[in-house]
């Protein structure tokens, strides 16, 4: 079970603050398929040694808000992928209330999907039902969990979002995901000697400013709840992105949480009688030391 120091010995953590600076001082203007102009950064690297903190931001306020926080939505969209959700409806049976403005009968329509259907190529598919040349779908969750417990010194324990004949476009090919995966490649690396568990995860686009704290939620959560079911020890989340971007709607937001004063990093502990990766649910999740700079808001994102 990870330890985790004492909050007063956590070293401050600027890394999310850094990359929005980043971007904003140095970041491309570039169109967007949402017709908002952004500024991006392509390639960019973030390492959290979660004994000093979980990887909540505190910019501003993520768990107020009760069921409806960003950390518990978060969660609940996370463990909602890991059952295999593809709708609206079973990602709010989870708890996860955000989907709504992506699965609208337009843009459903548009992809030949029913109305709250995400399509094949969503995470939840992607996960648990990946199509093989035999027919038969790939459970990816459901192997990686076993190959870590009985292969643990792997270099193979990976999972992929990614369908391609789901997520690309253009001439003769119908895109069937409402949204192409942004995040979800995820490789686990266990050492069997010091019985530790650290993930590595892939981002092809971010959102900086509202999505990516959400993800930086998930994949925190993803490294303790594996290391919890393979009795390993939560050491590291390394995130990796690809495409970090601030839209130009969100820049007055973005220099406000700047302005805040930096501050260490939070607790998260899970229930620890969860044994069943498929059984967490964000109510087994407990935040404490957590001390945000501004209030819970949302901030305006392109749909």
């Amino acid at each position: 079970m990870l330890t985790y120091k004492k909050f007063e010995e956590r070293s401050f953590d600027r890394q999310y603050r850094t990359l929005l600076e980043k971007i904003k001082d140095e970041g491309e203007l570039v169109k967007t398929q949402q017709e908002e102009p952004a500024r991006r950064i392509l390639g960019h690297q973030m390492r959290f040694e979660l004994a000093n903190g979980f990887p909540l931001i505190t910019e501003r306020d993520l768990a107020a808000g009760g069921a409806r926080s960003v950390f518990n939505q978060a969660i609940a969209e996370l463990c909602a992928f890991i059952n295999g959700a593809r709708t609206q409806e079973k990602l709010e049976s989870f708890g996860c209330f955000w989907w709504k403005r992506w699965v609208t009968e337009e843009k459903c329509g548009k992809r030949g999907l029913k109305t709250g259907d995400l399509g094949p190529g969503s995470y939840g598919p992607a996960w648990r039902s990946f199509p093989t040349a035999e027919g038969q779908s790939f459970d990816q969750i459901a192997h990686l969990v076993q190959q870590i417990r009985e292969l643990p010194h792997l270099r193979t324990h990976f999972v992929s979002p990614w369908i391609p004949q789901y997520a690309l476009r253009g001439k003769g090919k119908t895109q069937k995901v409402v949204v192409a995966p942004c995040h979800g490649w995820i490789h686990v690396f266990v050492n069997p000697e010091s019985k530790e568990l650290s993930v590595h995860h892939f981002q092809r686009s971010a959102d900086a400013p509202v999505g990516l704290p959400a993800n930086l939620i998930q994949y925190g959560a993803l490294t303790l709840m594996l290391a919890q079911v393979t009795e390993f020890t939560a050491k590291e989340l390394v995130y990796t992105i690809s495409d970090a971007h601030i839209y130009a709607g969100q820049k007055n937001d973005v220099e406000e949480m700047l302005e805040t004063a930096n501050e260490r990093l939070p607790t998260v502990t899970l229930d620890s009688s969860i044994k069943n990766l498929f059984d967490f649910r964000p109510e087994h999740f407990q935040v404490s030391d957590y001390h945000p700079k501004l209030e819970r808001r949302v901030i305006w994102t392109p749909v």
